[in-house]
């Protein structure tokens, strides 16, 4: 059974889900006239530059853009950032980490499409919470007949979340401090089950104002212990670069307790570790973002960007320098997953380093299994519209019971759910936004008009389009 998985997973990651996210990410790239290089600047502007500022919320939702980031940050930046990267360096080789950069560079303007089309298509329900994502974009950007692919994404993201955020991030917090501190993996996983639980009890809220405080904190203690390893080991890095651009289209030669690989391998384990923790194409995140208070669609989709950026080009990054500036007796050690992490940290702090690592893939593991869990439970309602309470208590106690099944699972078949998962849910998704491009265009133009070039006062209505 897990050879099958295995294969069906190289599968999803080898013409299907590749080719069709750079067709998605070329098509919009082109048509915005690469929107994502020319504005860079301004995207940080807006969404960084404003993020903390007091009274800057405008327009409707239900979290506001600090919060909705914060949460979707939350589900994104997770173990993909520690143990996928090194599992993807393990397997691929260093230049796995420029197809990392490649997907990002295209996944920033993709994920902003994303964000921007489930803002313009989003709807209120009866509870007053706002709900979208591609399952309403798609049914009502594309019509009534277009709703079993939405039902299919819909269905991806339920059995999908419950297969990556509620089963791998319990599985990463128990293994990480099973092998730094020999803690039982059963105790971690029950306590990280009841913490998430207790966040659970208040819904949507809840969680966005516990994200709101989690996401920043975990991000600056890490980016501050890998910055310490990179500032040791500064000689390095311009080799680490090298072997980057290097590896990235010749085959890497076994060496130490690698096995070595192709430059189609290094392509796809840099394409599906990068998509799996940035989300961009996967359509989870634009969930999130449908409930943020904002202005303008586009207005919200541009934090769509800035998360690819500081959760990929930025976080990933600071962990894959990290591991290859540690030299080659560590990177080429034969180690993968966590434990290759926590060595390269372990060979500048010490003990301190498993303690750094543990905390950080502690803290980006428990806030993506929060997190996550606004995408699950949002995609269930889409399929069953009646939103009782007694379903929503019962959705949230299923949500918990993966954590139990992650118990004595291996690295490897932990991580063929993840790929299967996310290639699964990136595959209607990306077919939707091909056929949406007139939309986002004119929800792009209309912006564009308005806060950009001042032709246009912002507050004229934007028309919906929905199709029958």
């Amino acid at each position: 059974m897990e050879q099958f998985l295995s294969k069906f997973a190289s599968f999803l990651w080898g013409a299907p889900v590749l080719v069709l996210l750079f067709i998605v990410g070329l098509i919009y790239a082109i048509r915005t006239h690469f929107f994502q290089f020319r504005k860079f600047g301004y995207i940080l502007k807006n969404t960084g530059g404003e993020i903390f500022k007091k009274g800057s919320v405008k327009g409707e939702g239900t979290l506001t853009p600090l919060q909705a980031v914060s949460t979707a940050l939350s589900g994104c930046v997770g173990t993909g950032n520690i143990a996928g990267v090194a599992t993807a360096i393990f397997i691929g080789g260093p230049g796995a980490v420029f197809w990392m950069w490649v997907i990002s560079l295209f996944g920033m303007l993709t994920k902003c499409v994303e964000v921007t089309l489930a803002q313009y298509y989003r709807i209120q329900g009866e509870d007053g919470i706002y709900y979208g994502g591609p399952m309403y974009y798609i049914e009502r950007g594309l019509g009534k007949r277009w709703k079993p692919l939405a039902v299919i994404f819909a269905v991806t993201i339920v059995i999908g979340g419950l297969g990556t955020a509620a089963f791998v991030q319990p599985y990463a917090i128990s293994s990480a401090l099973h092998s730094a501190y020999n803690v039982p993996t059963w105790g971690t996983v029950s306590i990280a089950a009841l913490c998430c639980g207790l966040v659970l009890i208040g819904g949507v809220k809840s969680i966005g104002k516990f994200c709101e405080k989690m996401t920043p904190i975990m991000c600056v203690i890490y980016v501050l212990g890998a910055l310490g390893v990179l500032i040791v080991n500064f000689r390095n890095i311009p080799t680490a670069f090298a072997m980057i651009f290097t590896y990235a289209f010749k085959p890497f030669a076994a060496v130490g307790g690698m096995a070595g690989g192709t430059m189609a391998l290094a392509m796809s384990q840099g394409a599906a570790r990068g998509t799996f923790s940035n989300e961009a194409g996967c359509g989870t995140s634009p969930i999130t973002h449908a409930t943020a208070i904002t202005p303008h669609p586009f207005k919200e989709g541009m934090y769509g960007s800035f998360e690819v950026f500081i959760d990929t080009l930025v976080v990933c990054t600071m962990t894959a320098l990290v591991i290859l500036s540690s030299g080659t007796d560590i990177w080429q050690s034969g180690l993968k997953d966590v434990p290759l992490t926590m060595a390269a940290f372990a060979s500048v702090y010490g003990r301190g380093g498993n303690f750094l690592v543990t905390l950080g893939i502690v803290l980006f593991a428990f806030s993506t299994m929060v997190g996550w869990e606004v995408n699950y439970e949002s995609a269930f309602f889409y399929i069953f519209p009646k939103k009782t309470k007694t379903a929503k208590i019962l959705l949230r106690l299923v949500w918990l019971i993966p954590a139990f099944l992650s118990l004595g699972r291996t690295p490897e078949i932990v991580w063929t759910v993840v790929d299967i998962s996310s290639g699964l849910w990136c595959i209607p998704n990306a077919i939707a936004l091909i056929f949406l491009i007139r939309i986002f265009m004119m929800v792009y133009e209309d912006f564009e008009r308005k806060y950009i070039l001042k032709t246009q006062d912002p507050s004229e209505p934007l028309a919906v389009v929905c199709k029958k």
